[in-house]
C-alpha cells in the first residue's frame, strides 16, 4: 500500500471540517489539536486555544482510556487535529479513531488554510503538552 492509498483510506473513515466548521466546533467545545512542528508555530502562528502536542506523543494523549490521556478528553470529546495542509492531521485523526475517539477528525487544508479563512491567529512558540 503507498502512503497515497494510506491517506485515501484515513480519509474515508473522517468527516473532515473546512476552517470556519472548525471554528465553530471549537466554540462549541471541541478541541483543537495542533501538532505542527515548533518551528512551523512559531513563524506562521498559532490558533487560539488550541492544544499543542507533539506528533510523538499523540496516541498517548488522544487514548481516551490511557492514563496519559489529557484531562479533558474523553471517548465523546470530539477532536480537530490541525498539521501544515492537512495530511498528517489526516493521518492522525484516523488513528485517533482507532483509538477510540469515533469523533475525532481533521482541518481540510489544515492551519494555512485555517490562516487564508481569515480565522484568528496568534503568535506562534508555545511549548507543546508533554
Amino acid at each position: 500500500m503507498s502512503i497515497e492509498d494510506k491517506l485515501a483510506r484515513a480519509r474515508a473513515r473522517l468527516d473532515r471540517v473546512e476552517p470556519d466548521r472548525a471554528a465553530a466546533l471549537q466554540r462549541e467545545g471541541a478541541l483543537v489539536v495542533d501538532i505542527r512542528p515548533h518551528a512551523n508555530r512559531l513563524v506562521e502562528g498559532e490558533i487560539p486555544e488550541a492544544l499543542v502536542v507533539e506528533r510523538i506523543v499523540l496516541e498517548w494523549r488522544l487514548d481516551p482510556h490511557g492514563d496519559h490521556r489529557l484531562p479533558e478528553l474523553t471517548a465523546e470529546t470530539p477532536v480537530v487535529i490541525v498539521c501544515n495542509e492537512g495530511y498528517a492531521s489526516s493521518l492522525a485523526a484516523a488513528d485517533a479513531q482507532e483509538l477510540g475517539l469515533h469523533r475525532a477528525t481533521d482541518l481540510v487544508g489544515g492551519f494555512r488554510a485555517w490562516k487564508s479563512a481569515g480565522l484568528p491567529v496568534v503568535a506562534g512558540g508555545s511549548p507543546a503538552i508533554p
